[in-house]
């Protein structure tokens, strides 16, 4: 079955005729949910199997998990995380620890997750901050310098993929010096491009193996000073695709957020002419969708090749005491855990 390089986003918490009709006709790739689709585990599980039955496959549906400030199921059906930050403090002091606590955490998250047919989260975040930069990011990243942002962030994936959940690797290749938030203008990053590969870059060609990653609304002049990442086949080719090394599928942030000028059809179009495979958009207004839909093609060539080299990498979960793992995840970051 034909699926279209588009993931969505939908209104509520079921869907609507009018989204019925339009996610049957525009065949994604897959779907997000945000909180306002979510109340309960099992509205959420209707929900999903909505999606799948609407997409006449089981469809990858995606949700930001990552803990902290960016949760979209809360308590009290769902556990609370810390934000990246805390696993960072405590690699800080026993980089063991840290990473076993980051493996533990995206362990269960995806226990969480794999109960409500949720198979994709938008974690980690391997942004690396510099203290001039726009919180956006902020306590979200595991560390300021590389080091900790690479092994936890390749511990979180571990956790994610035992339980059953694709990891998607954000914001490639590099988002931790932006100065304004990107949901609400464009950063332009004048750094250099030795100290981009040496810092910024480096979490993801470290984690160039997972299979999926998110692009960066921002323009790094030292490289492309027309175009921020999402837009520019330069970055896409040199730099994801080339220095970093990332063969696995790549998608665009969200193309309604306001770094990206022009319409909705015309981000869209040069998201997936830059070297994008898929271009999201998260908001479920109907008429951007409708948008995005005309521009977007059938899954084809090294984008078909990249989608299924990654749900391929989808299994089912590994044995695991969940009573044991909250446990231990309690004892290891204590009070500030929940």
């Amino acid at each position: 079955m034909p699926v279209r390089a588009a993931i969505y986003g939908c209104e509520g918490l079921a869907l609507t005729e009018a989204e019925r009709r339009f996610f049957r006709e525009a065949e994604p790739w897959g779907f997000i949910l945000f909180a306002r689709n979510v109340s309960t585990p099992e509205q959420v599980k209707r929900l999903t199997d909505e999606l799948c039955s609407v997409a006449g496959r089981v469809v990858p549906v995606l949700i930001d998990q990552e803990g902290g400030r960016v949760a979209r199921l809360k308590p009290p059906h769902w556990r609370a995380y810390p934000a990246g930050r805390r696993y960072g403090e405590l690699y800080a002091r026993s980089p063991e620890l840290g990473i076993e606590a980051a493996r533990i955490g995206g362990r269960l998250i995806a226990s969480e997750l794999h109960a409500l047919g949720i198979y994709v989260d938008c974690l980690p975040v391997l942004d690396v901050p510099v203290p001039s930069a726009h919180d956006v990011i902020g306590d979200r990243a595991y560390g300021e310098t590389p080091e900790p942002v690479i092994a936890l962030g390749r511990a979180a994936a571990q956790g994610l993929l035992g339980g059953g959940v694709l990891p998607i690797i954000k914001h490639i290749p590099g988002h931790g010096r932006a100065g304004v938030d990107s949901h609400l203008s464009l950063p332009v990053v004048d750094t250099d491009a030795a100290t981009l590969a040496r810092t910024d870059f480096a979490p993801f060609k470290a984690l160039a193996d997972m299979p999926l990653a998110m692009t960066a609304h921002v323009v790094y002049t030292a490289i492309d000073a027309a175009a921020p990442a999402t837009t520019s086949p330069t970055v896409i080719e040199n730099i994801i695709r080339g220095v970093i090394g990332f063969d696995g599928l790549l998608m665009s942030d969200d193309v309604s957020m306001q770094a990206l000028d022009g319409t909705l059809a015309e981000r869209t179009r040069a998201s997936l002419k830059a070297g994008c495979d898929l271009a999201l958009h998260c908001n479920g207004k109907m008429d951007e969708m409708q948008a995005v839909a005309g521009e977007v093609p059938v899954l084809a060539g090294e984008a078909l090749r990249r989608s299924a080299a990654a749900l391929a990498r989808l299994a089912p979960p590994e044995p695991f005491d969940e009573s044991a793992g909250i446990a231990r995840f309690k004892a290891l970051l204590g009070a500030s855990w929940g």
